[in-house]
């Protein structure tokens, strides 16, 4: 049986989940045409999630981020004026697609607002009960 305080940790952990996503599509974002230390371009960043089973009660499912991968890859445009081109005149750019890195930004922001919006209509019902048990 789920009481109102396990309602309030299944959103919270929503928000993180999402917080997270979130900070990692804006990393993303902001090495578009970053290079490591090394030379090598910026490595793509994703988070995994993973559902975890509540031992209490096996019908509470939360989200937790297992790891935040780096997706290997780069994009090779011709640019010989380029200082870090090669000897045949291409560089090595991160994969990012802006564009797609902005809808995943969108979707974690509804997600985190849909969390949000749980946590708060949950918080409101235990308000309302406590006053109407005064």
């Amino acid at each position: 049986m789920m009481d109102i305080f396990d309602a309030l940790d299944l959103s919270a952990y929503g928000m993180y989940a999402q917080r997270v996503r979130m900070n990692i599509i804006a990393s993303n974002l902001a090495n578009y045409e970053a290079y490591k230390n090394d030379g090598t371009p910026f490595q793509r960043l994703v988070p995994l999630f993973q559902a975890v089973e509540n031992p209490e009660d096996s019908s509470e499912v939360y989200v937790v981020v297992k790891e935040i991968r780096e997706i290997p890859g780069f994009k090779l445009i011709y640019d010989p004026d380029n200082p870090n081109a090669d000897e045949k005149g291409y560089v090595r750019l991160p994969d990012i697609e802006p564009v797609k890195e902005m809808i995943d930004m969108i979707a974690a922001v509804r997600s985190y607002e849909a969390n949000l919006k749980a946590f708060t209509l949950t918080k409101e019902i235990f308000e309302r009960t406590f006053e109407a048990w005064k």
